[in-house]
């Protein structure tokens, strides 16, 4: 085995969440910033959560219409 190849590793590396809510784990990286967790992802929580896809469609639409 090659020393000095691996990364460093961080066994209370803090992640962030985009809800507010704060883990330690071991991480490569000494912090880190995520979108979703396990407690605010609809999986987990059991909740629908709303996607602004609606407007990709209008403007898919849009163009659509330009071309015929």
């Amino acid at each position: 085995m090659k020393k000095d190849i691996h990364p460093k590793y961080y066994k209370d590396a803090i992640i962030h969440c985009s809800c507010g809510k704060v883990f330690k784990m071991g991480a490569t990286n000494p912090e880190m910033h995520i979108e979703v967790c396990s407690s605010c992802h609809p999986f987990y929580t059991g909740q629908d959560k709303i996607l602004d896809s609606a407007g990709r469609v209008e403007k898919f639409k849009k163009r659509l219409a330009k071309k015929k």
